[in-house]
C-alpha cells in the first residue's frame, strides 16, 4: 500500500517546456568553462561526456577536480529571479491537496533554488519535508547514499512509497532501492526506457 509520494522538483512539479532547465545548464556550463579553463563550446562537450557518469554536475567537478566551493557553485548557477522563467499553475495546489498522502521533495538542487520554486508554484505548504542536495551530503540522486538518506529520514518501507522524477536513471536508482518509481516524461522521449511512465505528475493519481 502507498503512504507516501515524494517528487523531485525540476521539470516534474512544473512541465518541462519551461526554460528554467535551458537557463540552469547554461549558467552550469559557464562555470565548467570557468573552472576548467576551455572555452564555452569545450565546456559543453566535456560535461556531456564527463557529467552522465555522476549523479550531478557538482559532483563530477569534485571527483575530478577537487572542487570544494559548492557554495559559489549553488549561488552561480541557481542565482536569485531564476524562478521567473517558470508559470504559476494555480491547479496544483488543489490536486496535492486532493491526495491525502504525505508528500516530499528529493531534489539535486540546492534548498535555496527549491524554496524560490516551491514558492513561486505556491505549494510550499503542501510537503512535510524537502530532502535537497546538503541534506544528501552533496551526493545527487541516484547515488545510494542520497535516496537511502532519503527513505530513513521517511520512515517507511521503500514499497510503500512512489517516486515521481523525470530522470529515467534517477527513477531506476530508487527503484534499485525497493521503492516504486513513475518517470515523468512530458515529451514522450523515454517510451524505450522500460519504466512507468507519466505524461505529467496530474497522472500520478492512476498509481495510487
Amino acid at each position: 500500500m502507498i503512504q507516501a509520494l515524494i517528487f523531485d522538483l525540476d521539470n516534474t512539479l512544473y512541465p518541462a517546456s519551461s526554460s528554467m532547465e535551458a537557463n540552469t545548464v547554461r549558467l552550469m556550463n559557464e562555470y565548467v568553462a570557468k573552472l576548467s579553463g576551455t572555452t564555452y563550446e569545450e565546456a559543453i562537450k566535456l560535461r556531456r561526456e564527463r557529467m552522465p557518469g555522476y549523479g550531478t554536475t557538482l559532483e563530477w567537478l569534485m571527483a575530478e577536480y577537487g572542487f570544494r566551493d559548492y557554495e559559489d557553485y549553488f549561488s552561480s548557477v541557481h542565482p536569485d529571479g531564476e524562478e521567473d522563467s517558470i508559470d504559476y499553475d494555480p491547479g496544483l495546489g488543489p490536486f496535492l491537496d486532493s491526495i491525502s498522502l504525505p508528500k516530499y521533495v528529493f531534489t539535486n538542487a540546492p534548498m535555496e533554488h527549491a524554496d524560490r520554486v516551491l514558492k513561486k508554484l505556491q505549494i510550499s505548504d503542501r510537503f512535510e519535508t524537502v530532502f535537497d542536495i546538503r541534506f544528501c551530503g552533496l551526493k545527487g540522486k541516484p547515488h545510494v547514499f542520497a535516496v537511502d538518506k532519503v527513505l530513513r529520514a521517511v520512515g517507511l518501507p521503500p514499497e510503500n512509497t512512489i517516486f515521481a522524477d523525470d530522470v529515467p536513471r534517477y527513477v531506476q536508482g530508487f527503484i534499485n532501492r525497493g521503492g516504486k518509481g513513475l518517470l515523468v516524461d512530458h515529451f514522450g522521449k523515454h517510451e524505450e526506457s522500460g519504466l512507468d511512465r507519466i505524461s505529467s505528475i496530474y497522472d500520478i493519481v492512476n498509481f495510487l
